[in-house]
């Protein structure tokens, strides 16, 4: 995947019928401008574009991340929060992964050569083309197995780090190995 310019999506969104709208043009912006870890659900998109006073429809942000994370521009995660979050796909060949706790919803990025090196070979055997690599790992963080996950935790209950990642003003927590 390389790194997209207005005109080279321009030019990939016309040889497939489509146009660069100015809408498509502010989201590729938007994730290029995003810092490197963060991602973004369709509705913190929508939400971030009309603070800024764009007039975009939530409608018009779900099919675009959508199209974007078909033509390879985006990665779609799928996070524990219950709805997709999107990232910009890096032309990296260390392409990271996710561990996230499904209580609190924490989300810890990874690299791993050894997932993707696996994943080229797979592709590769059954010639095909790779257009992302990723691996979610679904845990428990020990807080929440503490308070006695499932049975015992509260429905309202929040855990620390959740809230500890939340006043830092950023939801997701990074680590690289």
């Amino acid at each position: 995947m390389l790194s997209y310019t207005a005109n080279s999506l321009k030019a990939e969104l016309n040889a497939k019928g489509w146009r660069l709208t100015p809408q498509r043009e502010i989201i590729l912006q938007v994730f290029q401008n995003l810092p490197k870890g963060n991602h973004l659900s369709a509705e913190d998109l929508h939400e971030l574009l009309i603070n800024r006073g764009e007039p975009v429809s939530l409608s018009t942000v779900y099919r675009t991340v959508k199209l974007m994370a078909r033509m390879g521009i985006l990665r779609e995660l799928e996070l524990a929060e219950g709805h997709k979050h999107y990232e910009l796909n890096t032309a990296s060949p260390h392409q990271h992964h996710h561990l996230v706790c499904v209580q609190c919803n924490q989300t810890f990025e990874f690299e791993n050569d050894s997932i993707l090196k696996q994943g080229l070979k797979q592709v590769e055997k059954a010639g095909l083309q790779m257009i992302d690599c990723q691996l979610t790992i679904y845990t428990i963080c020990p807080e929440a197995l503490r308070m006695g996950w499932p049975a015992s935790v509260p429905t309202n209950w929040v855990c620390s780090r959740s809230i500890a990642g939340m006043k830092g003003s950023e939801h997701h927590k990074h680590e690289h190995s």
